[in-house]
């Protein structure tokens, strides 16, 4: 049986900050809209308060998280333990885009690394922590992080990823504009 709690804890903190991995679910206000669901690495997660998250996103094939945000706002994230003891605890709230020229950006981006393919913080209001047993989530052994986004970006070099940006992050799946798109146009 899941536990409910409106703050994250400390002891959900000190979880959150072991996981290597965790996942981001949104979804459109449509009911034929897609919901996303991403997974993430890369030590970009932060807990900024107890009821304050975020996390430093790259420049990638999409950009669903934006797009549902700037419509909605809910967002939910995951995390699960792959070693040690079982458990799942997600953070339900309200999620945001934070833009490099942004005034935002000088107060959040400092508690990031932030690399030249850095497209935007994503920020989220929590008002639920839920955990649960997860009994059902198997081992895994945590091999080390994947370098190879940083390679595709150096390639690409600094005008190739605003190209990439134009071409695939202006709009969700469903046509969503994201905030890069209200940035561009």
């Amino acid at each position: 049986m899941g536990k409910f709690h409106d703050t994250i804890k400390l002891p959900h903190q000190a979880f959150i900050k072991k996981q290597h991995v965790f996942f981001v679910s949104t979804a459109p206000l449509s009911a034929d809209g897609r919901v996303n669901l991403s997974p993430k690495g890369l030590d970009c997660f932060r807990i900024l308060s107890d009821n304050r998250v975020g996390y430093m996103d790259l420049i990638s094939s999409g950009n669903e998280t934006s797009a549902h945000t700037l419509e909605n706002g809910r967002i939910t994230l995951m995390f699960c333990s792959f070693a040690g003891a079982p458990l799942i605890l997600r953070l339900y709230g309200k999620g945001r885009t934070v833009l490099p020229d942004s005034e935002e950006w000088a107060v959040f981006a400092p508690h990031f690394t932030i690399y030249p393919s850095t497209r935007q913080l994503i920020l989220a209001e929590i008002d639920l922590v839920q955990t649960s047993c997860g009994y059902g989530v198997p081992l895994f052994d945590y091999v080390g992080e994947r370098d190879i986004h940083f390679d595709w970006a150096k390639k690409k070099g600094e005008e190739g990823l605003q190209e990439y940006i134009t071409e695939k992050n202006l709009k969700s799946l469903d046509g969503l504009p994201t905030n890069l798109g209200l940035k561009i146009s």
